[in-house]
């Protein structure tokens, strides 16, 4: 007999004691009729299948309260329907996890086993590190729970999230004191990690088990164990060289300069050079940077050591000025007793920041430079942000070299695709390079996501009959709904599926736009093959409401572009400095998300005219930063910056030059033909009665933007709905009481004077 199951409606809840924790909050008739007790397990259905802690709440009978993280687990949305049905839940023998770089270099696989207690997970959940303290497990010390992971993470452990890759047995798990817990490709507890000494395993085991109260603050004032070292042996197996795609001519670079330095040392001396050697790895975040280190370390034969930056910047100073002299001492330790050793820090710029560097930053700095004055080793230091870098490091005695890695253009994201898939089973006709073309600013590590995403797809739509198989619109939709890390922190346009096609009339302004963003950003070889430079960005102005940033939406759904999008005066700050820097850092996440469009909203605001402006010359320096990036030393590459305003007379003029914001596009306001067809695809999904006559009503609209026309529609519905809820149709009464609710908003002088300066601009 099946387990019985009830559809639900899912709610969000509100109240901050089940936040985060895996609860689901059921009618206690509800949890009566599915023959469960409270704290038992559940499953819930939604776009993919999780399991949750069930407990009573006061409520509607046909609702499931459920906490954040179980909600999206469930890929559901508020005021979606949900199946619950009792779970079967088995002893987890095996759970292992991924997380970010802080917590797998902070967090020993003890803590985050002690952390996970009593908890239900399924493989692919996302799961926090707030302990099971709702309902704890007899025994549990919940408090000492909180202290280890709050010591280890500092702050950040209440939003640390981390994603459960793999349980044994398979389905629904609980996890308990013999549960063995570890990171993917990395240590387990009851695990020795491999080629670390064995002090550093056993030392964080006995800092997972240190008591609490005064025994732990005693223990607290001992040295730390030194755990942050990783050998190459313990890593998942390094990626050929050959295999490293769109980064392998870095990559052999890279080999021919640790051979030199390792394998030929006396060589570099007699020719009068140096036998240290420093290498920068900088890329966009997700590139491979470290990937690439640890292929061109087993490229030569040498030993890999990783010291983790931002997990031991997150240590109070004596902590990390400790864990930095373990792990570069065993490196160096490798070095002098014969073997071939790098050693890689990623992300250092989290060690050693440019901006108000810490006192650390000098004592790391000086351990760096012991390990690349010893013989048999290599420095190897990886950053995304290469700006944000102490300028210290980069002294000719110690990181003297620098390589950068690309963003994957279309034809490497193809080739990634193509290695990601080559074990995956693809249905017929599945076509990779239509996906890549689907993928700008893709990163190897999103590409990766987009694989994870597809298979879930791919699993949720198998039906048990046959093999499964990835078929396009599996990996089409994976695509849709991975952001790239190169926009995680910004701001972007969203396109809602918009395109050109959607918009009425408007052909010349279309045609000059597409000319003017798309053909740069896809036909590159034709301004190549031609010898021309292509346009840098684009003005678009005309009066309020007269769709620009609809058109620009518009464009980049058509386009497929990545859109980083900046309104009014965002990047103004009253802090000397800072709004340069804003703009510096806006043109950099453009670079890493290329092709890429800039948009910058109500432009007049950001960039006025020099000179005339009394906030102690911000804005001045807004514009000078604006223009180095715009025709700078570093020119921009696969990145358009496009300006929208209603005042183009208040933009300050050398913004306008060629090189610039160059090409001008007046949106004029429409006519009425235009007014019709605005008319018609704004009421495309609006039951209009047979006494509506668009093309008439356009004609009559004289004076009213596209905004307005779209408003008069929408009126006319909502006066159809004062009429009667059950309302079908929107009569030409209804038009009527809209057009006397909606006044047309364009003036008349505005509209002469960019009308005017259109014209001058075109003389």
């Amino acid at each position: 007999m099946s387990a019985p199951s009830i559809t639900l409606v899912a709610r969000l809840a509100a109240s901050a004691t089940d936040a985060r924790r895996g609860v689901v909050r059921l009618h206690p008739e509800v949890i009566d009729a599915l023959g469960l007790r409270s704290w038992e397990a559940v499953t819930l259905t939604g776009a993919r299948v999780t399991t949750a802690l069930v407990a009573p709440i006061d409520g509607p009978a046909g609702q499931a309260t459920l906490d954040d993280v179980t909600l999206s687990n469930a890929g559901l949305s508020d005021g979606a329907p949900v199946v619950v049905a009792p779970a079967a839940v088995e002893s987890a023998r095996r759970v292992l996890l991924t997380g970010s770089r802080l917590a797998r270099a902070a967090l020993t696989p003890e803590v985050v086993r002690l952390a996970l207690l009593g908890k239900v997970v399924t493989g692919g959940d996302a799961v926090s590190l707030l302990p099971q303290d709702v309902e704890p497990l007899p025994g549990l010390d919940v408090g000492t729970a909180r202290r280890r992971v709050a010591g280890a993470l500092g702050s950040a452990w209440t939003t640390e999230l981390l994603t459960v890759a793999t349980v044994e047995p398979a389905g629904a798990v609980a996890v308990q004191p013999s549960t063995v817990v570890g990171w993917e490709g990395g240590p387990a507890t009851g695990v020795p990690v491999q080629g670390t000494g064995g002090p550093a395993a056993r030392g964080a085991e006995r800092a997972a088990s240190r008591p609490s109260g005064a025994a732990a603050t005693a223990g607290a004032r001992r040295t730390p164990e030194p755990v942050a070292v990783t050998q190459q042996e313990a890593a998942e197996p390094a990626v050929a060289v050959e295999d490293l795609v769109g980064n392998t001519d870095a990559a052999r670079r890279l080999v021919e300069w640790l051979e030199l330095t390792l394998d030929r040392p006396d060589l570099l001396t007699r020719l009068g050079g140096s036998a240290r050697l420093g290498v920068l790895l900088t890329g966009p975040e997700g590139v491979g940077k470290l990937t690439l280190a640890r292929s061109t370390a087993a490229a030569v034969g040498a030993s890999c050591v990783e010291l983790a930056a931002p997990g031991v910047a997150a240590l109070e100073a004596g902590a990390a000025s400790q864990r930095v002299h373990d792990v570069i001492g065993s490196a160096r330790a490798a070095a002098l007793a014969g073997s071939r050793t790098v050693l890689v820090v990623t992300d250092v710029d989290a060690l050693l920041p440019a901006a108000s560097p810490p006192p650390l930053a000098t004592i790391v700095l000086g351990a760096l430079r012991e390990a690349v004055d010893t013989r048999g080793l290599a420095l190897v230091a990886t950053t995304a942000s290469p700006e944000s870098v102490d300028p210290r490091l980069r002294a000719p005695d110690l990181v003297d070299r620098e390589l950068g890695l690309a963003l994957p253009d279309l034809r490497t994201r193809t080739e990634l695709l193509r290695r990601l898939l080559s074990a995956v089973p693809l249905a017929d006709g599945v076509d990779l390079k239509a996906v890549a073309e689907r993928t700008p600013g893709f990163v190897a590590a999103d590409l990766v996501a987009a694989r994870r995403e597809a298979a879930v797809q791919a699993a949720l739509r198998h039906a048990g009959d046959g093999e499964p198989r990835i078929c396009q619109q599996d990996l089409l939709d994976a695509v849709a709904s991975v952001r790239p890390i190169s926009m995680s922190s910004s701001d972007t346009l969203q396109t809602g599926g918009i395109t050109l096609d959607q918009v009425g009339d408007m052909v010349e302004v279309k045609q000059a736009l597409t000319e003017a963003v798309l053909w740069p950003l896809q036909y590159p070889d034709s301004f190549a093959r031609l010898g021309v430079a292509a346009p840098r960005g684009v003005l678009v102005y005309g009066p309020p409401g007269g769709g620009k940033t609809f058109l620009l939406r518009a464009l980049a759904g058509t386009g497929q572009l990545n859109v980083l999008a900046v309104k009014g005066a965002e990047l103004l700050d009253k802090y000397v400095g800072e709004s340069e820097r804003a703009v510096r850092e806006l043109f950099r996440k453009a670079a890493d998300a290329a092709p890429a469009l800039v948009f910058l909203d109500e432009v007049d605001a950001l960039a006025p005219r020099r000179g005339q402006s009394s906030d102690s010359g911000v804005a001045d320096r807004v514009v000078a930063a604006l223009l180095t990036e715009l025709d700078g030393a570093e020119p921009l590459r696969d990145v358009i910056v496009v300006g929208a305003t209603n005042r183009p007379e208040l933009i300050d003029p050398a913004l306008l030059r060629p090189g610039r914001l160059e090409r001008l596009v007046y949106v004029p306001p429409p006519d009425a033909a235009a007014r019709a067809e605005i008319l018609r695809a704004s009421g495309r999904n609006i039951p209009l009665a047979d006494d509506v006559d668009l093309d008439a009503l356009g004609a009559e609209l004289d004076g009213y933007s596209a905004a307005d026309c779209a408003a008069v529609l929408r009126e006319a519905a909502l006066a159809a709905m004062r009429e009667s809820l059950d309302a079908a149709v929107v009569t030409g009464a209804h038009i009527a009481a809209a057009r006397a609710a909606v006044p047309p908003s364009l003036d008349p002088e505005q509209v002469a004077a960019l009308e005017a300066y259109a014209e001058r601009r075109q003389s």
